[in-house]
C-alpha cells in the first residue's frame, strides 16, 4: 500500500523556516557591517542573500520530499540496502548542491567565493544536511501515526455500528411464539383475532423499521408498547397490570427503539406470573427519563438469557446517547431508568 504523502503546504513551510534560519547568521553579520560602518548598503548584499536563501529553501525542499514522501518500501529492499540507498542519495545530493551553489555564485553576485566562505557553505551543507534528515523523518513518523489514527479510528467507528446494528436486530424468538400460540387460541374469536395480528403487525413493521434509526420519538415507543401490552394481556388476561404514566412534554424527546419493551419484555420473562401474584409494571416518566419498574418475584427456574436483554440496552446507551442506564432493586422493587434525548 502507498504510503500517505506529507502535505506539501507543511513541506514548503518547514523549508521557508529552514532558510530563514541558515541565513540569519549572513543577515545578522552584514546588518552589524553596516551599522558599524564597515560595510556599504549595496544591492550586492541583497542578492547574495537571496541566492543563499534561495538555495537553502529548494535544498530543504528537496532533501524533505527525498526522505518524507518517497515511498522506498515499494522496492521490496531489505532495511539495510534501504537505509544505505537513502544515505546515498543523501550524500550525493548534498554535494551537487554545493557544487552548483559554488560555480552559480559568481554569475549572480559578480564575485568568487572567498576559501573561508567556502568552508562556510560547506560547514553549513554539513549540518543542514543532518537536521534536515531528522525534521523529514519526524514528519513521516508524524504523518504515519496521524494515518495510523484515522485508521483506528475509522475501523473503531465502524466495529461500532456493526456492533449496534448487531444489538439493535436482536429479539427473543420466544415472544413470536408465544404471540402465535395465542393467536392460535384466539382464531375462532373473529374480532379479537383480528385485532391481535393487527397489533401483531404493526409490531413487526416497527422492529424492521427500527433498524434504519437509532432514535426515535417517545410518543413512537410509546404506541409500540401499547401494542405489546395488548399482546401480554391476551396471554396473561388478568395476571399482569403494565401501567403507563409518561407525560405529554416527554413525547417529542428520543428514546432508542425497542427500549422500552425489552425492559418490559424482561419483567415478564424474569418474575412469576400467576393468578395469585399477578404482575404489575409501571411505566412513568421522571426527570427528562423514563423509569420501568416491577415488584421482585424471582421465577423458581430462571428464564433463559438472564441479564442479555438488560445488558444489550446499556451497550447501546454507551453508543448512541453516552450515558449510563440506571439500575436499582431498593425495597424490593427492581428499577430501571432510561435517559431520554431531547430532539434537536
Amino acid at each position: 500500500m502507498a504510503i500517505t504523502k506529507v502535505k506539501q503546504g507543511e513541506v514548503i513551510k518547514t523549508a521557508l523556516l529552514i532558510g530563514i534560519l541558515v541565513s540569519l547568521p549572513k543577515t545578522i553579520y552584514l546588518y552589524n557591517g553596516i551599522m558599524e560602518g564597515n560595510l556599504n548598503f549595496s544591492m550586492s548584499w541583497v542578492v547574495d542573500f537571496m541566492y543563499r536563501y534561495l538555495f537553502f529553501f529548494c535544498y530543504s525542499w528537496s532533501v524533505i520530499q527525498l526522505n518524507a514522501n518517497i515511498d522506498y518500501d515499494e522496492y521490496k529492499w531489505p532495511p539495510f540496502l534501504k537505509w544505505i540507498v537513502i544515505l546515498i542519495i543523501n550524500i550525493v545530493l548534498a554535494i551537487s548542491v554545493v557544487k552548483i551553489f559554488i560555480i552559480c555564485y559568481p554569475l549572480f553576485s559578480g564575485r568568487s567565493l572567498k576559501s573561508n566562505e567556502i568552508s562556510w557553505v560547506n560547514f553549513t551543507f554539513i549540518n543542514l544536511s543532518i537536521v534536515l534528515f531528522f525534521i523529514a523523518r519526524l514528519l513521516r513518523v508524524s504523518t504515519d501515526k496521524q494515518e495510523s489514527r484515522i485508521e483506528n479510528e475509522q475501523l473503531k467507528q465502524q466495529n461500532l455500528e456493526n456492533e449496534l446494528a448487531a444489538l439493535k436486530n436482536q429479539i427473543d424468538p420466544h415472544f413470536l411464539f408465544n404471540s402465535l400460540n395465542s393467536l392460535s387460541s384466539l382464531i375462532r374469536e373473529n374480532e379479537n383475532a383480528t385485532k391481535f395480528v393487527n397489533k401483531l403487525s404493526y409490531m413487526y413493521r416497527y422492529i424492521l423499521q427500527s433498524g434504519e434509526t437509532n432514535l426515535v420519538a417517545t410518543r413512537e415507543e410509546l404506541k409500540f408498547l401499547d401494542c405489546y401490552i395488548f399482546l401480554m394481556k391476551t396471554r396473561y388476561r388478568d395476571r399482569i397490570e403494565i401501567e403507563v404514566d409518561v407525560a405529554k412534554d416527554y413525547m417529542d424527546m428520543k428514546i432508542p427503539p425497542l427500549a422500552l419493551q425489552s425492559l418490559v419484555e424482561n419483567s415478564v420473562k424474569h418474575n412469576e406470573i400467576s393468578s395469585t401474584n399477578p404482575l404489575t409494571v409501571k411505566v412513568y416518566s421522571n426527570e427528562q427519563s423514563l423509569v420501568v419498574e416491577n415488584p421482585i418475584r424471582s421465577r423458581s427456574t430462571l428464564a433463559e438469557g438472564m441479564g442479555t436483554g438488560l445488558y444489550n440496552l446499556k451497550k447501546r446507551y454507551s453508543l448512541l446517547l453516552k450515558k449510563d442506564v440506571l439500575v436499582s432493586t431498593d425495597n424490593d422493587i427492581f428499577k430501571v431508568e432510561l435517559p431520554l434525548k431531547h430532539p434537536v
